[in-house]
């Protein structure tokens, strides 16, 4: 199966390792965990599961199934992980998964994934009666690739976020590892329009800062700034 990913695997691979990287593990799974507050005996479906790092956050005795179009990504979760199941398959396209879940989860994934609206759409069905379905996405209003930057105001000593264009869906590639992967923007409105074409309501939102703090002179203003601007935002929808 082709796909960006599956050429910059190895690349992905590095950099999340066994743990995640960075961000994984201070900031998207220990926040992740408290908004699922998943049991034991409880089930989850995981789309676009990458190498499965959300698999290795959890407890072995949730039951977990974890789907990527990348086979070299499947196949790496599959070497940490014996407990869960793992599928090779397009999230974004009809998946032949008959099994209803407790949980879905699409972490860190659904903006490189040009058909928005099929995830969202499978995520939908694959959910139980009483089923949540947790997004997280880099903020598409304060980090989008080639269209957002920093600046600093000398006058007034302090670190701001420059936007160039939100609205706009926007196709972006971002070369990286040797290959080339793509960024699909779209604005927070966008993805509440299709949750609601799902019959998906929003009970939670939440926007996740930086826990990092800088040194040196600048610090004072950049770690106003990390707690200003956030850099994911997360989305927990259920069934009307």
């Amino acid at each position: 199966m082709k796909t960006s990913w599956q050429k910059v695997s190895k690349w992905y691979g590095e950099i999340v390792g066994d743990k995640g990287h960075y961000y994984h593990q201070h900031v998207v799974m220990p926040n992740t965990i408290r908004l699922l507050n998943i049991k034991d005996g409880q089930s989850l479906i995981d789309l676009a599961c990458g190498q499965g790092v959300l698999r290795r956050n959890i407890r072995q005795k949730i039951k977990y199934v974890g789907v990527d179009i990348s086979r070299n990504l499947i196949e790496e979760a599959k070497r940490m992980d014996r407990q869960g199941e793992y599928i090779i398959a397009d999230v974004s396209q009809k998946l032949n998964i008959k099994e209803k879940f407790d949980f879905v989860t699409i972490i860190l994934a659904l903006q490189n994934i040009k058909n928005m609206a099929g995830v969202i759409k499978n995520a939908s069905e694959l959910l139980d009666k009483n089923g949540k379905l947790l997004i997280v996405l880099n903020h598409p209003c304060f980090r989008i690739p080639r269209q957002s930057s920093w600046g600093i105001d000398e006058q007034n000593k302090i670190e701001y976020r420059r936007i160039n264009r939100y609205l706009s869906p926007l196709d972006v590639p971002i070369g990286v590892g040797g290959g080339i992967t793509w960024s699909f923007h779209h604005a927070i409105g966008d993805y509440m329009s299709e949750l609601k074409k799902n019959n998906l309501v929003v009970e939670i939102l939440e926007e996740w800062t930086s826990d990092k703090s800088s040194e040196g002179s600048a610090k004072k203003m950049e770690d106003r700034s990390r707690k200003e601007f956030p850099l994911f935002i997360t989305l927990v929808a259920c069934q009307k």
